[in-house]
C-alpha cells in the first residue's frame, strides 16, 4: 500500500494543473491516467483560436507535464482505477498497486455522446474524437475522404484538424433527429448555437451573414432556402439541410444516404441522395466522465446546460463528500483552459483541507475562482450556450444542499 497526501486521477489540464498547485505548495502528489501518455484531451487538439494565432494542445500538455515532473509530482500512466472507498482515508485501487491518501481529487475529464443509425457499426465509421486522436497523435489518417455526422463546435475545431493532416472533408451533415431525445437538436436549434462561433469564420461574409440569424425566424428561412450544396467553410461543404438516413457497406463503410431536412428535423425520406466515401465520424458531443464520482457516493444533478449529470460540487471544487474535489470536464463540459483554472482552484482548495486556512490561501483561492469567471467570459468557443446559468444552477443546488432543514 502507497501512500500520498493526495491522489489525482486524471493527468489532463485540470489533474496536471491541480498537481503542479498542491506540489507548490508542499502537498506530496500522486497523479493517476490510463493513457499512455499525460495531457489527456489536449493531446489531439489544434485549431486557429484567431488569424494566425494557434492553440497547440500537445505543446500545452508538454508544458504542464514538465513543470509537473519538476515539482517532483509522482505520475503513474497505463494505470487504470476500478475502485475508490473512503474511509478514514481515501482507497484508491489500480492496476499498479493501491493508494491512500486523506485527499482525491476526480478531474476525468468528458466522453463522446454516441450517435446510432443504420451502419453505424460498420468498419470505418468512428467518433470524431477517435479520428482527431488517430490524426493529431498516432499520424495517422483515417482516410483520404470522409464527411462528419453531427454538427457542434467540437465538429468545426476537429473537421479542420483532418483537413489540415491532408484529408478531404467531403460534407459536415445533420444526423437523425430524434424528438424523444432531450440532447436532440433541431437544425434551426443548432444554427442558433453554430451562431456563437461566428467569429472564427474564416470569411467576413460568413461573419456578416451570421448577424442575420439572431431571430428564429431569420434561422426557419435560413434553412429553408439554405444553397443546395451547402455553405462552405474552409471549402468544407457545411449542410444544415441535409440529414444522413444510413452509412453503407458490406465490409467496411463506402457510402452514405442522406435526404433534406427542414428546420424542425423532419426527413425527406421519399427523396434519398448517395455519396460514395471511405470513412465516416460520427460527432454527438461530449458529456461528463464522472462514474468514479458515482463510486464515491457524490450526489447528481442533471444540468443540460454543463453536458450532462454533473457531480454536485461548489465554486472551490469541492463535493459534498469530505475531501472529495472535483476539476475539468467533469463538472462540465467547457475548454482546457477553463479545466486548466479549476484544477489551480483545486488544488488551492487540497492544500487548505490538509494545512488549514490562511489570509494568504484564502486569497488566492477567491482569486482563483475570479479567474476562472474572467476565462469562461473571455472563452473563444463555448461548447453549450448557456454554461453560465448551468454554473449558475449547480451553485444555487450546492446552497441548498447545505441549508438546514427548518424544525
Amino acid at each position: 500500500m502507497k501512500y500520498s497526501d493526495t491522489v489525482i486521477i486524471g493527468a489532463g489540464p485540470a489533474g496536471l494543473s491541480a498537481a503542479i498547485t498542491c506540489a507548490k505548495h508542499g502537498v506530496k502528489v500522486t497523479v493517476i491516467d490510463e493513457f499512455i501518455k499525460p495531457g489527456g484531451r489536449l493531446l489531439g487538439q489544434l485549431h486557429e483560436e484567431k488569424k494566425d494565432v494557434w492553440w497547440n494542445g500537445i505543446k500545452e500538455a508538454d508544458a504542464l507535464y514538465e513543470e509537473a515532473l519538476k515539482h517532483n509530482v509522482d505520475i503513474h500512466l497505463e494505470t487504470s482505477v476500478y475502485n475508490i472507498e473512503k474511509s478514514d482515508q481515501w482507497l484508491t485501487e489500480t492496476s499498479n498497486g493501491d493508494w491512500r491518501s486523506p485527499c482525491l481529487l476526480l478531474a476525468t475529464g468528458a466522453a463522446e455522446s454516441p450517435l446510432s443509425l443504420p451502419g453505424w457499426t460498420l468498419p470505418g465509421v468512428m467518433s470524431i474524437g477517435a479520428a482527431q486522436v488517430m490524426t493529431n497523435v498516432h499520424r495517422v489518417k483515417v482516410g483520404k475522404k470522409g464527411v462528419i455526422i453531427g454538427i457542434n463546435p467540437l465538429t468545426m475545431a476537429i473537421a479542420r484538424e483532418l483537413q489540415l493532416a491532408g484529408i478531404e472533408i467531403q460534407g459536415i451533415y445533420f444526423p437523425p433527429y430524434d424528438q424523444n431525445l432531450k440532447h436532440s437538436e433541431t437544425p434551426e436549434q443548432t444554427l442558433a448555437d453554430m451562431k456563437r462561433m461566428a467569429h472564427l469564420a474564416p470569411s467576413p461574409l460568413l461573419r456578416f451573414g451570421s448577424k442575420l440569424l439572431s431571430t428564429k425566424w431569420m434561422r426557419e428561412k435560413a434553412i429553408q432556402y439554405y444553397p443546395k450544396k451547402g455553405f462552405s467553410i474552409w471549402g468544407i461543404p457545411l449542410h444544415f439541410n441535409k440529414g444522413v438516413t444510413e452509412i453503407t457497406g458490406e465490409q467496411k463503410a463506402d457510402g452514405i444516404f442522406y435526404s433534406s431536412i427542414d428546420p424542425y428535423g423532419k426527413l425527406n425520406t421519399e427523396e434519398q441522395f448517395f455519396l460514395e466515401t471511405d470513412f465516416v465520424c460520427m460527432s454527438g458531443g461530449l458529456y461528463p466522465l464522472a462514474e468514479l464520482a458515482a463510486i464515491a457516493g457524490c450526489p447528481f444533478y442533471l444540468i443540460p446546460e454543463l453536458g450532462g449529470h454533473v457531480p454536485l460540487h461548489n465554486e472551490t471544487m469541492k463535493t459534498p463528500i469530505e475531501k472529495l474535489f472535483v476539476a475539468g470536464n467533469i463538472t462540465g463540459i467547457e475548454s482546457a483552459k477553463i479545466a486548466i483554472v479549476q484544477g489551480e482552484t483545486a488544488g488551492l482548495s487540497i492544500t487548505q483541507a490538509l494545512y488549514g486556512s490562511s489570509k494568504g490561501l484564502d486569497k488566492q483561492i477567491t482569486d482563483s475562482i475570479e479567474k476562472q469567471r474572467n476565462t469562461r467570459k473571455e472563452a473563444l468557443i463555448q461548447f453549450h450556450p448557456a454554461i453560465q446559468q448551468g454554473r449558475e444552477k449547480i451553485q444555487k443546488l450546492w446552497r441548498h444542499y447545505h441549508t438546514p432543514l427548518p424544525t
